[in-house]
């Protein structure tokens, strides 16, 4: 059994009106959109950083630039979809997220966030946790800058 820990974060990006905030794959509709060359969907950019905490290839940077530039993939899906491939006959049995952020409002989307996340990683929607926190304001994040998130992935 190993444990991988990633983090993401990313600032709002108010100019973009052609691009959608997505967090955990699910669109959430009247945000301003994360800055990135992607989705920025920092849920599941953490994901992948915790996968390759375990499997020791860092796909954000690189490898994802490359799916990025080179063959236009901008959704995250597909970046966690390719750290998977890095586990070898692992398994991905549990995954815990927390999100800081003053906006959007997370609690209303975990439900829809825990399902799509839950189809990603091949798991019962009980094995992914999601939780959200202000922070207080005491952050960039909290402060409504833009968006960060931890997660922790239970492999096998």
């Amino acid at each position: 059994m190993k444990t991988g820990i990633g983090q993401d974060s990313h600032r709002f990006d108010f100019e973009n009106k052609n691009k959608k905030l997505v967090l955990g794959g699910v669109v959430f509709e009247g945000c301003a959109p994360l800055k990135g060359n992607s989705d920025s969907d920092v849920v599941l950019h953490s994901i992948a950083n915790a996968i390759s905490g375990v499997t020791c290839v860092n796909i954000l940077g690189e490898i994802s630039d490359e799916m990025c530039f080179k063959r236009g993939i901008a959704d995250s899906r597909e970046y966690v979809r390719e750290a998977l491939k890095y586990l070898k006959g692992g398994k991905v049995m549990h995954v815990s997220v927390s999100i800081e952020c003053s906006h959007p409002k997370i609690s209303p989307k975990i439900p829809e966030m825990r399902k799509s996340i839950s189809s990603l990683l091949d798991i019962p929607e009980n094995c992914v946790g999601i939780t959200a926190t202000s922070g207080e304001g005491l952050t960039a994040f909290g402060r409504g800058l833009g968006i960060q998130a931890f997660a922790c992935v239970t492999i096998v």
